[in-house]
């Protein structure tokens, strides 16, 4: 294909494009109201330029009469589509669509048939031959009566489906209208190229202008797409939501007449239509339950009704609203009833369920806080009943611990938390055998080794308990020494958690003063000099100083 006729090709690969842009724009908007109908007719006029195209640099006649068949195949699309969504886009009502539908099939399917089989009797193609050669040659021939009479059949169809549209005009906002106006211009004109195809008129350097006046009446529908939003804010009629509404309403007008009334509300009342509509609400409502007379002077209400019926208690609330026209003048009120009767209901289980609820949480709870007492206690004791030589150690190392914590501001969870981890700060030891554990004098290395395993057996058993999480820290890490000289990992500084630091501070203190098999208790003045001197190197200094003057104050 040369340069001459790739040019010449330019405006319809255009006119492809467009409709493919919104192709793939209301595939994205498919579950709008009438978007896939639409997206169908699209779909036909991307096909019949497609056809165009191809029968346009086809050099046979042969080529060029199948590319025009499928022309027609793809116009029946369109033929379908339209008025398909004009029904859903506008919310036509039909008697019965489904046999409107499949009775709209019946005209293209013969005419594709007849198509098909053109070769047999040819009353579509009459005479057929190309003209030109520059840039491209031209099929032209002689339309068959058979396509006279189905162009006249898609003219009234299509006449029809925009009369539907044009007829949705009168929609009270002017977002709707425009939008209705920019799809009329949108469909009507390259409908109205056709006219001139059909009469042999050209417009266009080629037999059929319908390509430009596509991608023209494309330009208009895209441009509506996004200027007023097109399938994405669409109309929903009357009928579809005050007639189907579930809630009784009714709207007076500013003589507090009835104006309109939907079905709920007639049920209700046990009357019809015409009884109450243009009747005074005080009189209709007269003897109403639900209190619509008493707000007939105000602009907005809402308040709730009870009323018995059938030895049942019935509820409604009831909203008023005003109604406004272009002048921002109250011209009415709009009255929702709304049944929540079984809100009520539920509202009252709800209560005796959750005072049930709470009562068995508590109970639970207190349950729940004394088993975990009892744990960890059971825990402790176990430990002490092993080492008698460390007996009362955790209870007194817990003491201090708290004590300590406090002092430096921890609070609620976090100060049980650590309460929990002191207690079971040796729960690792149980995996130590007796006759290290009780072994008067000095451990050997391999001896040493074992008995630094705790703190992994401790972090192995408590892990997995979940309430236990945090508790974990003291067990696992109290051993750990601030210039990272400690174990199991040898954290350092404020890696070490700050409960496990507190903690081995208490630890140490309860430790040095009291006996243990391997050295006696020190002197009150030995252990505070100790602790000045590990205070950076065992101990967090911070720590050190708020113990250092508890102990000073006496309160340890």
């Amino acid at each position: 294909m040369n340069l001459v006729e790739t040019t010449y090709l330019i405006p319809y690969f255009v006119s492809l494009l467009l409709s493919l842009a919104i192709l793939y724009y209301v595939w994205e908007k498919r579950r709008a109201q009438g978007a896939l109908a639409f997206g169908w007719y699209v779909l036909g006029q991307f096909l019949w330029i497609s056809g165009f195209i191809l029968e346009l640099i086809s050099p046979d006649l042969e080529d060029k009469i199948f590319w025009d068949g499928f022309q027609w195949l793809s116009a029946n699309l369109i033929l379908i589509a339209l008025p398909v969504f004009a029904v859903q886009f506008t919310e036509y009502r039909l008697r019965n669509p489904r046999l409107a539908f499949a009775a709209s099939l019946f005209a293209p399917a013969v005419f594709t048939l007849l198509l098909i089989t053109d070769g047999f009797h040819h009353w579509i193609y009459g005479s057929s031959t190309l003209l030109g050669t520059h840039p491209f040659a031209e099929l032209a021939y002689d339309p068959a009566l058979a396509v006279y009479g189905y162009a006249l059949y898609s003219y009234a169809i299509m006449a029809w489906g925009l009369s539907i549209l044009f007829r949705r005009l009168i929609r009270p906002h002017g977002l709707y209208r425009a939008q209705l106006l920019v799809i009329l211009l949108g469909f009507s004109i390259p409908i109205a190229g056709t006219v001139f195809t059909l009469l042999g008129v050209k417009i266009a350097p080629e037999r059929d202008a319908y390509p430009f006046l596509a991608a023209l009446g494309n330009i208009i529908i895209a441009w509506g797409l996004f200027r007023f939003r097109i399938f994405e804010v669409v109309p929903i009629g009357r009928e579809k939501v005050f007639e189907a509404l579930a809630d009784p309403v009714v709207i007076l007008d500013k003589q507090n007449l009835i104006v309109d009334i939907n079905q709920a509300m007639l049920a209700l009342l046990d009357r019809k239509a015409n009884d109450v509509i243009g009747q005074s609400a005080k009189k209709v409502f007269d003897n109403f339950p639900i209190p619509i007379k008493m707000y007939t002077q105000v602009s907005y209400a809402r308040t709730e009704a009870c009323f018995e019926l059938n030895k049942k208690q019935i509820y409604y609330e009831l909203t008023v609203w005003p109604i406004y026209n272009s002048s921002k003048e109250m011209v009415g009120r709009v009255y929702i009833s709304h049944d929540i009767t079984a809100l009520k209901e539920l509202e009252g289980e709800l209560r005796k369920l959750n005072l049930k609820l709470e009562d068995r949480v508590q109970e639970r709870t207190r349950e729940l806080e004394e088993a975990y007492e009892s744990m960890l206690e059971g825990f402790a004791r176990a430990l002490e009943l092993r080492d008698k030589e460390t007996e009362g150690h955790s209870r007194r190392v817990t003491e201090h611990t708290l004590k300590i914590a406090q002092k430096i501001g921890i609070r609620g969870e976090a100060l049980e938390d650590i309460r929990s981890g002191s207690i079971l700060h040796d729960i690792g030891k149980i995996s130590i055998p007796d006759e290290i554990l009780h072994k008067k004098g000095r451990l050997t290395p391999e001896e040493r080794a074992i008995i630094q395993q705790h703190p992994e057996t401790a972090y192995k058993l408590l892990s997995r308990i979940p309430f236990l999480s945090k508790a974990v820290e003291i067990p696992y890490c109290h051993h750990e020494k601030w210039d990272g000289t400690g174990y199991p990992r040898g954290l350092k500084g404020g890696e070490i958690p700050l409960s496990a630091r507190i903690f081995a501070v208490a630890d140490v203190w309860d430790a040095l003063s009291h006996d243990r098999p391997y050295n006696k208790a020190w002197s009150r003045e030995q252990i505070i000099a100790y602790f000045n001197e590990q205070s950076g190197r065992h101990f967090d200094p911070g720590i050190v100083r708020v113990f250092l003057a508890m102990v000073e104050k006496g309160e340890i």
